[in-house]
C-alpha cells in the first residue's frame, strides 16, 4: 500500500498535467457574431405601370443570372402583366379568367370567370382586386371589384361599351377608359360614378395620374389632361393618328406614342408639344422614364418596326436603339439597371443595359408586356404562362418603388 504522502503527490502531478501530452491554455475569446443580413422584404407592383404616373421603374437589386422557381399555365393568352400585392400575384387572362397565385409557390389560390374577354392588368389595393372586361357576353364591358382574399365579387358595374383599359387605382378612385370614348372615375368602395369624360375616340390605354391631373390618349388622335377631382378638361393636344399607348409622365412632360409611329412629349401643364420622334411603324407600347445614371433623363419604348429605343427625354434624340427583329407591342419595365421587353417575332424577352442597350439577359419566353417584379424576383409573362424567376444572387436590399423622375 502506497503511503498517503505518495498518493497526494501523484494526485498533484496529475492535476498539473504531468505524464500527459495535453496542454491546457486559456480558452480563445469568442469571435464576435457576424452582423445579421438586412431584411429584404417584397414590395407591391399593384397597378399597370407600377405607379400612377406609369414611370415603370423599380429600383431593385434583382439581376441575372436567374433560375425558374415556378411556372403557371394560364390556359389563355396573356397580353398584359400581372399585378402583385401582399403574398399574391393577380393575372387576368384574355379569356377573362382572373387567377390569384401564391407569390412564392405559384399555387393557384383562387380563380374567377368575370366575363368572356379581357385585355388588361388588374389593380389591387385595400384588399380588393379591380378588373375590366372587354366583353361580358354581349359585346359590352364591365368593371368588377373582387375580394383579394377569396375572389368573391364585392361589386360590379356593367358598361355600355367594351373596355380594355387597365384600371388606375389612386386615392380611393378607380380611373379607366372605354371603347365608346368615355373615361370613368368611380368610387372604389362601391362603384358609384364620381365623373365621366367624353373623349374624341376610344380610350384603350390606362390613364396616368400626376399632380392631380389625369392624362390619356384616344383614337380621335387627341391627348387629354383632365382634373382628377372633377374630370374637367385642362388641355387637349393632338397626335397624328390613333393613340393606343398608355401615357407616362416624368420630368414635367407627358410621353405617348401613336399608330403612325411617332412618339410625343407634351408639356404636362400646358399641353404644348415639346418634341416628336418618328419610328418606323406603330407604337403601341407605353414608355418607361428614368433619370439614367451616367446618361441623364431617358424615355424607353419599343415599336412595331422591331426596334427598341432609348430617347433623350429633353429633346427626343435617339441615344441608342436595339433591333430585336420582331414587332414590339407590349410595354417594357425597368428593374434595377436593366430594361426588359419582349418581341412578337421569336417570343424572346430581352434585358438590356439601360445605359447603352447591350444585351445582358435573354429568356426564350415572352410576347407582350413581359415583366413585373416584387424586388425579390421577376414574374415573366409568355404567350399563355407566367414564370417566376429567382436571381442566383439574392437581393441584399429592399426595392424602392417611388423612384419617379
Amino acid at each position: 500500500m502506497k503511503s498517503k504522502l505518495t498518493l497526494v503527490a501523484i494526485a498533484a502531478l496529475l492535476a498539473a498535467g504531468c505524464g500527459s501530452s495535453a496542454k491546457h491554455t486559456a480558452p480563445a475569446p469568442a469571435k464576435p457574431a457576424a452582423p445579421a443580413a438586412p431584411a429584404v422584404t417584397p414590395v407591391d407592383w399593384p397597378i399597370y405601370g407600377l405607379t400612377p404616373d406609369h414611370h415603370r421603374y423599380l429600383d431593385a437589386d434583382v439581376r441575372p443570372p436567374f433560375h425558374p422557381r415556378w411556372t403557371f399555365n394560364s390556359n389563355g393568352l396573356l397580353e398584359f402583366p400581372p399585378a402583385i400585392a401582399g403574398n399574391a400575384v393577380y393575372q387576368l387572362n384574355d379569356n377573362a379568367v382572373l387567377n390569384a397565385l401564391d407569390r412564392d409557390s405559384g399555387r393557384q389560390l383562387w380563380y374567377r370567370q368575370i366575363g368572356q374577354l379581357s385585355a388588361s392588368t388588374p389593380a389591387v389595393g385595400g384588399g380588393v382586386v379591380y378588373a375590366t372586361v372587354l366583353d361580358r357576353g354581349n359585346g359590352d364591358g364591365r368593371v368588377v371589384a373582387l375580394s383579394a382574399n377569396d375572389g368573391h365579387v364585392i361589386w360590379q358595374k356593367d358598361l355600355p361599351s367594351a373596355t380594355e383599359s387597365s384600371p388606375l387605382l389612386a386615392n380611393g378612385t378607380l380611373y379607366f377608359g372605354t371603347q365608346g370614348g368615355t373615361v370613368y372615375a368611380l368610387n372604389a368602395a362601391d362603384g358609384s360614378v364620381k365623373w365621366t369624360f367624353t373623349a374624341a375616340g376610344s380610350v384603350k390605354g390606362s390613364p396616368a395620374l400626376s399632380n392631380g391631373i389625369v392624362y390619356f390618349g384616344d383614337y380621335g388622335d387627341q391627348v387629354h389632361a383632365v382634373s382628377a377631382r372633377t374630370g374637367n378638361s385642362i388641355w387637349t393636344a393632338h397626335g397624328s393618328d390613333s393613340l393606343y399607348a398608355t401615357a407616362s409622365v416624368g420630368f414635367g412632360r407627358v410621353y405617348i406614342g401613336d399608330t403612325s409611329g411617332n412618339v410625343y412629349a407634351f408639356d404636362a401643364k400646358t399641353g404644348n408639344q415639346v418634341w416628336s420622334e418618328g419610328t418606323g411603324s406603330d407604337v403601341y407600347a407605353g414608355a418607361a422614364v428614368l433619370d439614367t445614371p451616367g446618361v441623364g433623363p431617358t424615355v424607353y419604348l419599343g415599336s412595331y418596326d422591331g426596334n427598341f429605343y432609348a430617347c433623350n427625354a429633353a429633346t427626343g434624340g435617339v441615344r441608342w436603339k436595339f433591333n430585336a427583329g420582331g414587332r414590339i407591342s407590349g410595354s417594357e419595365a425597368i428593374v434595377g439597371r436593366l430594361v426588359y421587353f419582349a418581341d412578337l417575332g421569336d417570343h424572346i424577352t430581352y434585358g438590356l443595359d439601360v445605359t447603352n442597350g447591350n444585351v445582358v439577359y435573354k429568356f426564350p419566353h415572352g410576347a407582350f408586356d413581359p415583366v413585373t417584379s416584387d424586388g425579390i424576383r421577376l414574374y415573366l409573362d409568355g404567350i399563355n404562362s407566367i414564370v417566376a424567376l429567382d436571381p442566383d444572387h439574392p437581393p441584399t436590399r429592399t426595392a424602392t418603388v417611388d423612384g419617379r423622375p
